[in-house]
């Protein structure tokens, strides 16, 4: 069997999710988990929350700010789509051409892995109309979008922007481990961008830290657009945008392999990341709204995404319960 140092953290992750069917345990999930308070200190600390982890396209609001940093101006809905995770909406795909638009590209300089769309009304559409994958409809094409009007703006090279050595990528690579905290492995995300392993309590300092910011600022801007248009962030029927919609300045953004992170406008964080990767929103959705709860932030909507129930023939026969995180 093949072993990995970096297992660690995995496998001492505590079962913090039961999913229960008729009084029945039938799945347990284990998950790491942290929330740090304005000055950084650790309020909640549910496994090795220090270790590093791959944050996926929780990223993205720090990729974000490293570009607008480096001359990306964008208004609020368009920025809000260079963070997102895009569900591949119609709205989703206009906004992509109209940011490549603004430095005079169109869809054809995208070089993010083809796709059909994430969202599933989105997904069957194009799968019942015969369509191809395209780069456009691939999650991460409004970061893509972003990323080549980057360059543009600073006469970077366009077809090698996700080279890890392209000066694009080492101002995210820079921005990350100051924001984040340090990069210990580099490695390629699914859209084909460079991704860099980081401390899972740095990323939930990073999110208190954006969602803190003054709105003149550039952390400030990248968390002002996500709070804008928290459409653009998910889509339709997504928990990351209802969560936004839900809880007052709050700014939070999923990624795959089960990893969450999410900021409150009192630099309070949270990040947390599911050990199996857990295919399903499920687990990571009801750990952050917990999470949420347990901090004394509290409405009836945040309470309907914390409970959810599971069905059997329709009707509700158990569900998908957290542990306390406050104990």
């Amino acid at each position: 069997m093949t072993t990995h140092a970096e297992t660690a953290s995995l496998d001492a992750a505590p079962v913090l999710v039961h999913v229960t069917r008729g009084g029945f345990v039938e799945s347990a999930h284990r998950a790491t988990l942290v929330a740090t308070d304005a000055a950084g200190g650790s309020t909640l600390r549910h496994g090795r929350v220090d270790d590093p982890v791959l944050p996926r396209s929780s990223l993205k609001p720090v990729q974000a700010l490293a570009m607008v940093r480096h001359g990306l101006d964008l208004p609020p809905h368009l920025l809000a789509l260079v963070c997102s995770s895009h569900s591949g909406e119609q709205v989703h795909h206009d906004g992509v051409a109209e940011v490549l638009a603004t430095v005079g590209l169109d869809l054809s300089a995208l070089r993010n892995t083809p796709a059909l769309p994430l969202g599933e009304l989105e997904h069957a559409r194009w799968l019942a109309a015969g369509t191809a994958p395209a780069p456009v409809a691939q999650d991460c094409s409004g970061k893509h979008a972003g990323m080549l009007v980057t360059c543009r703006v600073n006469d970077w090279p366009l077809e090698s922007y996700l080279d890890p050595e392209h000066p694009l990528q080492q101002a995210i690579r820079d921005t990350t481990a100051e924001v984040v905290g340090p990069v210990t492995h580099t490695t390629v995300d699914g859209c084909g961008a460079p991704l860099f392993a980081v401390p899972l309590s740095g990323l939930a300092r990073a999110f208190g830290r954006l969602a803190a910011a003054d709105p003149t600022t550039d952390e400030g801007r990248v968390a002002a657009a996500m709070r804008t248009a928290p459409h653009m962030v998910g889509g339709t029927g997504r928990d990351v945008t209802q969560f936004m919609q839900t809880v007052p300045g709050l700014i939070a953004k999923d990624g795959a392999e089960a990893v969450y992170a999410a900021g409150l406008d009192d630099g309070r964080g949270i990040a947390l990341k599911v050990a199996d990767g857990a295919p399903t929103a499920r687990a990571r959705q009801a750990l952050l709204a917990h999470a949420l709860l347990g901090l004394g932030v509290d409405t009836p909507d945040l309470r309907a995404l914390a409970d959810q129930p599971v069905l059997g023939h329709g009707r509700p026969v158990g569900a998908v319960e957290v542990v306390d995180l406050t104990a």
